[in-house]
């Protein structure tokens, strides 16, 4: 009886089994149980924030149902933070916080936030970021098959150097200046008479003890976290000649592989991480906090304000490259900044 038994019983198991997985909802086998974030930088510098404030948040909204791992430094792509957006596209990462600047080589019309001295301000940047220009630049992201859900201010980028105090075009003259891989600052730099030399963030630093470069330009939360006053830079000028544009950004067919109430969930979470770290990225530095720059005068650093620079001397020099790069970036989506700009005031 006993022998007789058993088989029907297996075969009840597998047939409850059958209905098990045919009863489950279809999205739930989609699911990975774990997904990729790549990161451009590391902790403590804001963009990297950001990125683990989004999986954090992502794995809080949706109950446990989306997991996300960071991986900070580019780590994914070998530290080439060029790479990532084409890492995104092909399904190596899944989900993406990166700068502008990085995917400009691949996606020309991210140059628009590297144009010389497009954004006065904050508020401006807010005004591109957040308006008709931003909706445009997602646009064209997502004929890319990416899904871009929240632009945030990575920050302004300000010029260091171990030589002399930065007020003029003239005090540029000469200095070797490490850019990122971009162009565009190669030619921004030779147009105010510098020296650009491209190379990594971690081939930086050691340029900079060494002094096979006299300075770099970068935001100042950056400059703070990887402590750049202890390797000879001791000049810090604010001009606002750039301001960074950080993009959160899904790959395509894991953002349909969800259902679309995790697909809002997820979006939702973009965007406060976004807002999170534009604010992060803004600290100290506003009229209200000025701790940022009572943190670089702690440390010997003598910092050139945007009040004591000779902007529209930049701006005069540059404009050749402004105007280049207007018509790699595409004349529409520069004129709707610029309208956007002068609302903005």
């Amino acid at each position: 009886m006993l022998t007789r038994t058993r088989p029907l019983l297996a075969a009840a198991l597998t047939l409850l089994g059958a209905l098990a997985v045919l009863s489950a909802p279809a999205d739930a086998a989609e699911y990975k149980s774990e997904y990729k974030l790549s990161v451009v930088g590391s902790r403590p510098i804001p963009i990297a924030e950001g990125a683990y404030r989004w999986a954090d948040l992502v794995t809080e909204k949706t109950g446990g149902r989306i997991t996300v791992k960071v991986y900070p430094g580019s780590s994914l792509v070998g530290g080439d933070n060029t790479r990532e957006f084409t890492g995104l596209r092909q399904g190596s990462i899944d989900l993406l916080v990166n700068s502008t600047i990085n995917l400009s080589p691949t996606v020309k019309e991210a140059n628009l936030f590297s144009l010389p001295f497009l954004f006065p301000d904050s508020k401006a940047f807010d005004a591109v970021a957040q308006g008709e220009p931003g909706k445009a630049l997602f646009g064209i992201l997502e004929s890319k098959q990416v899904v871009p859900l929240a632009v945030g201010e990575n920050g302004f980028r300000a010029l260091s150097n171990s030589k002399k105090p930065v007020r003029t075009p003239d005090d540029l003259k000469g200095l070797k200046v490490r850019v990122v891989g971009s162009p565009i600052f190669n030619d921004i730099f030779t147009a105010l008479g510098a020296n650009p030399t491209q190379m990594t963030f971690a081939d930086l630093q050691p340029a900079l003890s060494t002094g096979a470069v006299d300075g770099q330009e970068n935001p100042v939360s950056l400059f703070l976290a990887a402590k750049l006053y202890g390797l000879n830079q001791k000049h810090l000028t604010l001009w606002n000649y750039i301001a960074d544009a950080g993009l959160f950004i899904a790959n395509k067919e894991v953002w349909e592989s969800w259902t679309p109430e995790d697909r809002a969930l997820v979006r939702e979470a973009a965007l406060q991480a976004a807002a999170e770290f534009t604010a992060l990225s803004r600290q100290g530095l506003t009229a209200e906090d000025r701790s940022a720059l009572t943190a670089l005068a702690a440390h010997g650093v003598q910092v050139v304000t945007t009040e004591q620079t000779d902007v529209e001397a930049f701006r005069k020099a540059t404009r050749p490259v402004y105007e280049k790069w207007t018509q790699t970036v595409g004349a529409d989506l520069v004129r709707k900044a610029e309208e956007a700009v002068a609302k903005s005031r």
